[in-house]
């Protein structure tokens, strides 16, 4: 175990977490699911094994402190580091993104829970849980930390009337997701001559839970680019935001 690379993957009981955990696990790397319900984590350990990919499941819940400790106590202890953290977990209190083309209130009337609440986990919890497991990271030969946004973090792309997410306004998700942009951007500075890599993804626009039913794209297509972020090589990018090869503008 000790050669094989670690690798923590947050809300990965199901959706684009869950294909990131299998496609990671077979390219040879051991998956950690993270979840917040201890039900699904551990049935999700034994669909990988059904594939032949050996697995765990720690509780993980990013606005929870006390799981930020158990996390690191739990990578401490079984090996000594963590290779690749991929923050994947999030939420959305304003439901189906498409949904929101053409409602002019949702800035105006969003509330202060579905505000507060969805920077807590999407903003917050990344932030302060990845300070958390960052010296387990810094132990690593080759640290990776993966920052799941969305391309409607991207303020070019609200601001431009011409481009395909203009029309579509999510004042809280897309805050948090900006946020997050800047979280990369900061602490791949903070980082840059280590050998930590930090990026940031838009998975795509994906047909689960989150997205909606009318969206285009598997979650094994969502999990493209985590993978692709997760596996660099020592020569990849650090600090930047990308959707499978393409760079997205912040």
């Amino acid at each position: 175990m000790s050669e094989q690379k670690i690798a923590f993957i947050t809300g990965a009981n199901r959706g684009i977490g869950f294909e990131t955990a299998k496609k990671l696990g077979k390219l040879g790397i051991f998956p950690v699911i993270g979840s917040r319900n201890e039900e699904s984590g551990k049935a999700a350990v034994e669909k990988l094994k059904a594939e032949g990919i050996e697995s765990d499941f720690i509780k993980f819940d990013v606005a929870d402190k006390k799981d930020y400790a158990n996390a690191y106590e739990y990578f401490d202890k079984k090996f000594g580091r963590l290779d690749i953290l991929v923050n994947n977990a999030g939420l959305s209190f304003e439901g189906d993104p498409m949904a929101s083309i053409g409602r002019e209130f949702a800035t105006s009337g969003v509330s202060e829970e579905a505000l507060r609440g969805t920077l807590e986990a999407n903003f917050f919890g990344v932030v302060f849980s990845t300070q958390a497991l960052l010296p387990l990271i810094k132990k690593s030969e080759a640290g990776r930390i993966v920052n799941v946004s969305s391309n409607l973090g991207s303020l070019t792309l609200h601001s431009d009337p011409s481009s395909q997410i203009y029309a579509v306004k999510m004042f809280a998700y897309d805050t948090s997701k900006t946020a997050l942009n800047s979280f990369t951007v900061h602490l791949a500075h903070e980082l840059k001559d280590t050998n930590i890599k930090v990026n940031s993804l838009h998975p795509g626009w994906i047909h689960t839970e989150l997205g909606g039913s009318a969206a285009p794209m598997t979650p094994q297509d969502g999990a493209d680019t985590s993978v692709r972020l997760a596996t660099l090589p020592a020569d990849g990018p650090t600090g930047g935001y990308f959707h499978l090869e393409e760079t997205i503008a912040w």
